[in-house]
């Protein structure tokens, strides 16, 4: 096995990691909860969860229906849905592969320079959040030597096509390095750099130098983008002279919440109510309602705090998904080893090979699998488009739509879910016989089961009191 590639089975939580010959993500920012993935040969089973082998594809997310006379109302959706051409929602430049060095490389425009361009799988990454990276690859040992020798400290981080091998998305995002470490002598030169990053805006990427790099990989990659500066440097507003009336209606005018804002807390408020109503598992607080940032800059108070957010709990939502499809596999395996394996309660070992298992179990893991290949491949895919898509929006005013979108399309699907609840409820009802006491009802929360309930399923924080 190549270091950087580890697969285990942990039967108190699952550790996969998967590290590209480029990189090991050492951490995360608090905000950045993603999800590890797995080479389609590898399985994973764990007593706790179970991660399969996801491989996004460019199928739309969506279900296709055969009458025709809904193919036009899906249409129109469509065109309102910020995803509703799929993959090709979000814009992606040219595939890299099979391609060479442009011999007539024509005079950079206006604004845009030279950049190291840095892909790095799937996740999207947000402005004014910090990151760690370990560096190993010969390529990028260079690429850092070469920003610390001309002083710039930068270089450009932008997803893959979750399909296509060397085609990047068009918007990136700048890390500026802040911190370096070399760990060759501790590491035994597995490892070259630990480095601390701030990433300071997005980057609008407009050519790839030399594409051939990818396939050589004799250096890294080269990009041609323009900057757009979200670190809050340009946010400072000019003090006002007190006899200057225009320029304070102006700084005035300038502070006030454009409509948009307002309409994003009004529907955030709506999601949270029904998240509650229906006691989702993964759902925010409402202390959140009252704490939203929405303004625009890169302060406490800003957009892209509520972004980062937002994408904590798509990623939430997922791994709770996640643990539901695996939840009988983990009782049946914890199981197998006391019985068969002898293990008692707190012998359990740590980690357990696919190949120990017996064979009814490797077949449930494989159906398992499948399972979870159908049902949450849609859902990472909706994560990673839906947070490449705010990435790209032009402004805040598009941001704050798209957001405002994505959280009424989750607050319609509740209410769908609320219906059907009540629609079997009522059936319920109705077939109780007047024989029959009925319970009184008891409030959520007096109620002894949502009290143990409550215990057992554990409270995730992006932030204090953000989402549960």
């Amino acid at each position: 096995m190549r270091f950087g590639e580890q697969v285990a089975i942990f039967l108190g939580a699952i550790f996969v990691a998967q590290q590209t010959d480029a990189f090991a993500p050492a951490s995360r920012s608090q905000n950045s909860k993603g999800l590890a993935f797995i080479p389609e040969s590898s399985i994973i089973a764990s007593a706790s969860c179970f991660v399969p082998s996801l491989q996004a594809s460019s199928t739309r997310l969506f279900l296709a229906d055969d009458d025709e006379d809904e193919d036009d109302d899906e249409d129109e959706d469509d065109d309102l849905n910020p995803l509703g051409k799929g993959v090709d929602s979000v814009s992606w430049l040219p595939t890299v592969v099979g391609k060479s060095v442009d011999s007539e490389i024509s005079s950079i425009q206006d604004g845009a320079e030279v950049l190291p361009l840095f892909p790095l799988g799937g996740f999207v990454y947000t402005p004014n959040t910090e990151h760690v990276l370990n560096i190993f690859e010969p390529r990028y040992r260079q690429m850092y030597t070469d920003i610390l020798m001309n002083g710039t400290k930068r270089f450009v981080v932008v997803t893959s096509h979750p399909s296509e091998q060397g085609r990047f998305a068009q918007t990136g995002v700048l890390f500026e390095l802040e911190d370096l470490k070399e760990v060759s002598e501790q590491t035994a030169d597995q490892i070259k750099y630990i480095c601390n990053h701030k990433v300071t805006g997005r980057v609008t990427i407009h050519k790839v130098l030399n594409p051939e790099a990818w396939e050589t990989r004799d250096t890294y990659l080269k990009a041609v983008g323009t900057i757009h500066d979200d670190s809050g440097k340009d946010d400072e507003t000019p003090e006002v002279a007190t006899n200057d009336v225009y320029g304070a209606v102006a700084a005035a005018a300038k502070g006030a919440s454009p409509k948009g804002e307002e309409e994003l807390k009004t529907s955030f408020k709506e999601l949270v109510e029904i998240q509650h109503e229906l006691e989702e598992d993964v759902r925010f607080t409402q202390d959140a309602v009252q704490t939203l940032a929405v303004k625009d800059g890169s302060g406490a108070d800003g957009l892209w705090q509520t972004v980062r957010l937002w994408q904590s709990f798509v990623d939430q939502r997922l791994m709770a998904a996640q643990n539901e499809l695996q939840r009988d596999f983990q009782e049946k395996l914890q199981e197998f080893l006391k019985k068969e394996k002898g293990f008692k309660e707190d012998e359990i070992p740590s980690a357990i090979g696919f190949s120990d298992l017996s064979p009814e179990l490797q077949e449930e893991v494989q159906k398992i699998q499948k399972r979870m290949e159908v049902e949450l491949r849609p859902l990472l895919l909706e994560s990673s488009l839906t947070m490449q898509k705010i990435l790209e929006a032009e402004g805040h005013r598009e941001r704050l739509s798209l957001l405002k979108y994505f959280m009424e399309s989750e607050t319609r699907r509740l209410a769908s879910k609320k219906t059907l609840k009540g629609i079997f409820s009522s059936d319920s009802s109705s077939s109780m016989t007047a024989e029959e006491p009925v319970a009184p009802s008891i409030p959520a929360e007096e109620s002894e089961d949502s009290k143990s309930a409550g215990e057992s399923n554990p409270t995730f924080f992006d932030e204090p009191d953000a989402f549960q």
